[in-house]
């Protein structure tokens, strides 16, 4: 039985004489043909609106018939001596890098993958200066591409010659900037827009930013309806996890704004990409499983006879069994091994191929792919702009190297291929038909080729771009600064919380709630949360923000009747994401850099879970730093040991090490409510306001909760707790002068410890300790660096100058963060810290086990009192007896 025999049928005598029938075409023409018969019955129920499952998988043949192809728009002619310039400059570029210094980069992604991009920047691509207003499109270029977007730059008049010879020479400065060896918004902050060359992060970041353009658009902020967002792809890059990660949302959510043009050349970076079997069949059921229309563009024009020839489906069949190791040897064999390993197999298609040369075959078979035609790459695109309903993926077929000559084409190794010869050169300008003399081609250096700024090409080019709505890919940034909300909010967190315990998290959550109801800035508010919203306390904002969904809200949900149900709504300003902390980040990158995509500031913080959020997505922080984002992220229950019970893989004592390896990342670990608002205030300002830096804020908080104290009345304490530095609490009064000394620096949920310290060392030992406030290690290193390098006394320096005794650092944090200002403290240092994996048990067993609770500090300072001379030696060994420690 089949599993639809267990339901009900109302006219089984209609069902069986439908299975007669296939039975007796199966008796007739065979599986092969039935399977045919199926095929084309089921593609007409779909065009009738019958509604069954698609095919995952279709023949081995473009998508879009010759037949049906739209009218080419533009001068072929014109548009090819653009291309071929393109690609003599971009080999040119990195040949003469590689001729002078070794440089790198790449020749062979941008041979294969011109025309996919050339076909877009003619016709497709739509610039910022659109005449509707709107954002343009959002590219995302292929990384190793980036020569060819740099050559049609300086086509354009975009670039000149001495930026070219500046390929990946970023570090002398000077009139004439370097040019990034990719992507890099950073480097080049006018150009380019997306960092793509991490492989993986590409994709993902584009789904997410389709989706955030929506998110835009029911939000009321800006009407982005007309973007279009291009990620360019490779076929081995979809083998990174965060590449296919959200192909299900993006299915989910319908976003045909969304386009993916993946360059399947059969090859990464060391060999093929399925050497035996098929990528695009792969790919094609991939994406059809997850809700993707997808447009197969594999050959070219010259295949179309052949195809028409094919009356018993040899053919197809034929190109549906060859693996992709043995059609790229076609690619660069010629027509008799073509001849004999391809159609020899069969009679049939040793009578197709009885009607070509073996230099067409190889022509054909060998080279004749569909990314290398300008009227088939158009017509996958219509396709893909038109479709309503879901987002498109392109899957073309290319040679990897085309048009390098036979020593790059669909070789294993053209990947690691830096340079051509003269006599390499002179065989692609031949090919090219490009107007270069051979006196120019010697074994020196490789010239560039323009054909004059008021050529008819240039000119063409710039009429096509003006017509679209300017350069692409083009960054753009036009001040807007955000005004400053009132002091109410950040007031509240000032004065501290009376007799009442609250986490520094939830602290966090208060702040934020007040500042989404801000007139002028609230509504631009992103909260970017992984499912663990009502763990940090935001359920509060649930039916006040609302949670986005472009569907809005198709059930009764099920706490309706409570005052905090869950609301999901068209306009809602929660992106819940789920449980992925990759997806929250790309969530959050389209957010943080909104300013620039789209001319809108928005203010996301991204809120997460233990040590979820740096240590699995710091390549993600990375390109966040490189694409120039601005936002909060906040880890939202910090601590090796602050997460009672949880365990190594939860128990976070590292990020603050991981945040501050990033330049654009400004870490903060605040012990108090009023830290929080000084250094929330601090990133708003800085952020988002009249000259606005490309930094975000990383702000460790707490799920242990604490009596707030209000803001010590102190001078100069809000610059600093920015700073990172403070002292909160002196020794107190009463303590002999001649009693020894100790300074307690401390972090985050450590302060407590120290301040118990600080209590215990002064009543039962006779020691007076002070107590610092140090909410950021990092900053403090970093500002101690450019003072050392400007002459100036670092703050750190002068906080602690003259404090008498040595200096003991306490964190919940490993002993490298606070190990960071050790250069900088004249005093003798000590730190403790919480080195090593985590573990599950109570707060204060783990902290006892990382001796960093109140009695091992304790017994630490007096340790190092008793090694200086000022206790007795007996003391330390007393204290670890009374108090349980390690001695």
């Amino acid at each position: 039985m089949s599993q639809l025999d267990q339901l009900p049928d109302k006219d089984p005598e209609e069902l069986a004489e439908w299975r007669a029938s296939l039975d007796g075409a199966l008796r007739a023409v065979g599986p092969d043909r039935t399977g045919h018969l199926l095929r084309h019955l089921l593609d007409h129920a779909h065009r009738h609106g019958v509604r069954l499952p698609a095919l995952l998988e279709t023949p081995y043949i473009n998508t879009v018939p010759t037949a049906e192809e739209p009218g080419y728009p533009g001068d072929e002619a014109m548009e090819a001596r653009i291309t071929a310039w393109n690609r003599w400059n971009a080999a040119a570029m990195v040949t003469r890098g590689n001729q002078r210094g070794g440089l790198g980069g790449h020749m062979a992604t941008f041979a294969s993958a011109a025309w996919l991009y050339e076909v877009g920047f003619q016709h497709f691509f739509r610039g910022k200066g659109s005449a509707d207003g709107g954002s343009g499109d959002q590219l995302y270029i292929q990384g190793h591409a980036s020569p060819g977007v740099y050559a049609r730059a300086f086509l354009d008049g975009r670039l000149t010659e001495a930026h070219l010879d500046r390929f990946r020479q970023e570090a002398a400065g000077g009139p004439v900037p370097g040019l990034p060896s990719y992507p890099h918004p950073r480097r080049l902050p006018w150009l380019w827009e997306f960092p793509t060359v991490s492989m993986g992060l590409g994709p993902l970041s584009a789904i997410y930013q389709a989706r955030f353009n929506r998110y835009l658009t029911h939000r009321g902020i800006k009407d982005t309806s007309s973007s279009h967002v291009w990620a360019f792809l490779g076929d081995g890059e979809m083998d990174e996890p965060e590449s296919t990660a959200a192909l299900a949302l993006a299915g989910r959510e319908q976003l045909d704004n969304l386009t993916f043009v993946i360059n399947c050349n059969l090859q990464r970076l060391d060999g093929p990409v399925r050497a035996n079997f098929k990528i695009v069949q792969e790919l094609e059921a991939q994406f059809r499983a997850a809700g993707w229309n997808v447009v197969k563009t594999l050959w070219g024009a010259d295949w179309d006879p052949l195809l028409a020839a094919d009356a018993d489906g040899a053919l197809v069949r034929r190109l549906t069994e060859v693996s992709d190791g043995q059609l790229q040897t076609y690619a660069g064999r010629d027509g008799g091994y073509i001849r004999e390993h391809f159609f020899g197999a069969d009679p049939a298609l040793r009578a197709l191929a009885d009607r070509y040369s073996d230099a067409d075959l190889a022509r054909v078979v060998g080279t004749s792919r569909g990314g290398h035609e300008p009227r088939k790459v158009h017509a996958a695109y219509r396709a893909a702009v038109e479709h309503r309903g879901a987002p498109t993926v392109i899957l073309v077929q290319t040679v990897k190297g085309w048009t390098l000559g036979p020593g790059f084409e669909a070789r294993n190794a053209n990947h690691q291929m830096k340079k051509l010869t003269g006599r390499e050169f002179r065989a692609m300008r031949d090919l090219l038909e490009l107007p270069i003399p051979d006196s120019a081609l010697g074994d020196e250096l490789v010239p560039y080729a323009h054909p004059g700024p008021d050529s008819p090409e240039v000119r063409y080019l710039q009429e096509r771009r003006a017509a679209l709505g300017g350069p692409a890919p083009e960054r753009r940034v036009v001040p807007h600064p955000l005004p400053q909300p009132a002091d109410k909010a950040f007031d509240a967190l000032k004065k501290g919380s009376g007799s009442q315990e609250i986490a520094t998290t939830m602290a966090f959550v208060r702040l934020v709630k007040d500042l989404m109801r801000d007139k002028e800035t609230g509504r631009r508010w992103v909260p970017v949360v992984p499912d663990e919203a009502r763990t940090f306390g935001m359920e509060s904002l649930f039916p006040s923000a609302g949670i986005y969904s472009p569907r809005g809200q198709t059930y009764d949900p099920v706490d309706r009747d409570q005052l905090l149900y869950y609301k999901e709504a068209e306009d809602g300003q929660i992106l819940n994401e789920g449980i992925t902390e990759a997806g929250s980040v790309a969530s959050f990158t389209a957010a943080a850099t909104a300013y620039a995509t789209h001319g809108e500031p928005m203010i996301p913080f991204y809120i997460f879970y233990a040590m979820f959020g740096f240590q699995r997505t710091g390549d993600q922080f990375w390109a966040l730093g490189d694409q120039l984002g601005r936002g909060f992220v906040v880890g939202a229950t910090a601590g090796r040991t602050t997460m009672t019970g949880e365990g190594l893989q939860h128990a976070d004592g590292h990020s603050q090490l991981l945040a501050s390896a990033n330049p654009a990342c400004l870490p903060y670990d605040p012990a108090f409510a009023y830290e929080v608002a000084v250094i929330v205030r601090d990133g708003l300002r800085r952020m988002y306001g009249e000259t606005p830096e490309d930094v975000f804020y990383y702000l460790t908080v707490y799920n242990e909760t604490k009596v707030q104290p209000p803001m010590p009345q102190v001078p100069g304490i809000e610059e600093d707790i920015v700073r990172g530095l403070y002292r909160y609490r002196p020794a107190e009064a009463g303590v002999p002068a001649d009693a020894p000394r100790v300074q307690l620096l401390a972090s985050g949920t450590a302060v407590h410890w120290v301040l118990q310290a600080q209590q215990l060392l002064q009543e039962e030992w006779g020691v007076a300790a002070d107590v610092w406030s140090a909410p950021s290690w990092t900053m403090l290193r970093r500002e101690a660096m450019d003072s050392e390098r400007e002459g100036r006394t670092p703050h750190v320096t002068r906080a602690l100058s003259g404090a008498p005794g040595p200096v003991v650092a306490v964190s919940d944090w490993m002993r490298t963060v606070p190990d960071q200002i050790r250069p900088w403290v004249e005093q003798e240092w000590l730190s403790l810290g919480t080195d090593g994996f985590g573990l599950s048990d109570s707060r204060e067993n783990a902290r006892r086990y990382f001796g960093v609770d109140a009695g091992s500090v304790t017994t630490a300072v007096l340790g190092l009192l008793a090694r200086r001379g000022e206790v007795k030696p007996e003391v330390p060994r007393e204290a670890a007896r009374r108090y349980g420690t390690a001695g």
